[in-house]
């Protein structure tokens, strides 16, 4: 087998000089930027050819999106499985949270443009995924370009279903932690999915807010070749449908065996939707029936009901105080929802497992919403200083350890000299083990009030010494 692909591709210096250099792509490893031709910025995208790549045939594609700007460590989470599966990899180096959707999706439009023209890219098994906001960004592709035709989405539900209709239907593939919030969110959309006659499958690991293991990642992959088969567009391997059926059966009987009743009766009725127009699904029918009638799976079911019902309520509570604590400025609802991060705290200390996932999964709910809130705030011509700064308080309630929003209300409070404001956040973040004193002496609008002894015997409490000492007469 060839180590290396030779191609000749066009590239864009600094110069802007057109000139033919050539590219050696090695095959199994992940090359970090492939140029874009006639793109002004150069624009670039990293790849992933799996070792028994040749230039001929047909290979599915997955586009793999990262909005923080780390390709390579996204593309990386499916390296293992696109050689098990054969799929070509590419994530675009451009693709950023810091720009609009539309200019993600010409960017995406740019590359897939690109990646078609160089390698054989089956035009029917074209498919977008990511994590989070990368998911997000993923599952909105097939609305704006009609050659993708599945969405891998990892912890985050389809964006906006509003946008898609059953005339266009693609491919949606869910994975998600039980621990986190999108689970929920995921199977709650599972009847919209459905109505749409959107194909589609959701499946759930032990776990929060996190990649799902490459045994998900490789079921996912799996169940879009096994659905390419069942319309014709591969050739039907029958020792793969067999092996991939058997494999799914003993997953199913191990979660049986550690009694995950649950579990095994979701991955059994995504089973029969991939595998009955492929083969008979009359056995995972009747299994999953008699899963259906178990004691332990009543008891199960039954107790997770009653905390969906309680979780249900208590995100509605969240959105709708929140909705109305933001329009009116309501500062003295801080006290409320201090009263309820206790609650959830006592939620996920609990002895009872359910209770613990509710109160993880409320936790990212909570802190989802707020963080929407203030990113829909800051997105405005007018920015309502007064409703940011409410947010930026809630979220040091409802996610203490991150410094961000006491950093932001500690520059507030100098701004508008409300120094006994920016005294209670430093002091609060600095009770939280901050340490970047550089950050501190450097933040903005603070030039007056870090210079002043009550400021500095605030650092020099927690930090030992301060910037700037006072001298006693």
């Amino acid at each position: 087998m060839k180590q290396f692909l030779l191609l000749l591709l066009t590239v864009v210096l600094i110069n802007t000089q057109l000139v033919a250099q050539e590219l050696r792509l090695q095959k199994g490893t992940i090359i970090e930027s492939v140029p874009i031709r006639d793109t002004d910025p150069l624009e670039d995208f990293a790849l992933y050819l799996p070792r028994a790549f040749k230039n001929e045939g047909q290979w599915p594609l997955l586009m793999v999106f990262d909005v923080a700007g780390d390709s390579k460590k996204a593309l990386g989470k499916f390296v293992n499985v696109a050689e098990k599966q054969g799929y070509i990899l590419v994530a675009s180096n451009k693709i950023h949270d810091s720009i609009s959707i539309s200019q993600n999706i010409l960017i995406t439009e740019r590359m897939l443009k690109e990646v078609s023209g160089i390698f054989p890219i089956h035009k029917g098994r074209t498919y977008t995924t990511g994590f989070a906001s990368g998911a997000r960004l993923a599952s909105i592709i097939p609305a704006f370009l009609k050659d993708v035709e599945g969405v891998v989405s990892c912890g985050a539900a389809i964006a906006n279903l509003e946008i898609f209709s059953a005339k266009n239907p693609f491919h949606f593939i869910g994975i998600a932690g039980n621990q986190d919030y999108n689970s929920v969110t995921m199977l709650e959309t599972k009847p919209q999915l459905n109505s749409l006659k959107f194909p589609n499958q959701i499946l759930i690991f032990e776990g929060g807010e996190e990649w799902p293991p490459e045994t998900e990642l490789n079921r996912a992959l799996k169940f879009l070749t096994l659905a390419a088969m069942a319309k014709g567009m591969v050739v039907k391997d029958e020792s793969y449908i067999v092996e991939s059926f058997n494999e799914d059966l003993l997953k199913v009987d191990t979660l049986i065996a550690e009694q995950k009743m649950l579990r095994a009766n979701g991955f059994l009725r995504e089973m029969i939707a991939t595998y009955r127009l492929l083969k008979n699904v009359d056995s995972l029918k009747e299994k999953r029936k008699e899963l259906r009638k178990d004691k332990i799976f009543r008891t199960q079911k039954r107790n997770e009901s009653n905390i969906l019902f309680k979780e249900k309520l208590i995100r509605e509570d969240y959105f709708f105080y929140l909705t109305e604590d933001v329009e009116t400025y309501n500062f003295n609802n801080l006290g409320w929802w201090t009263y309820q991060m206790e609650e959830l705290q006592k939620f996920i200390k609990s002895e009872n497992k359910q209770e613990r996932y509710m109160g993880k999964r409320l936790f990212g709910y909570v802190n989802a919403l707020v963080k929407e809130n203030i990113e829909l705030i800051e997105s405005e011509r007018l920015i309502d200083e007064e409703a940011l700064s409410f947010l930026w308080m809630l979220k040091t309630i409802t996610d203490p350890e991150d410094a961000i929003y006491y950093l932001k209300m500690i520059s507030f409070g100098a701004k508008y000299e409300d120094f006994g404001t920016t005294l209670f956040y430093l002091e609060e973040l600095l009770k939280q083990g901050y340490t970047d004193q550089d950050k501190l002496y450097s933040l903005e609008h603070t030039s007056l009030i870090r210079i002043t002894p009550e400021y500095n015997s605030i650092i020099a409490k927690y930090l030992k010494e301060a910037r700037y000492s006072t001298v006693k007469e």
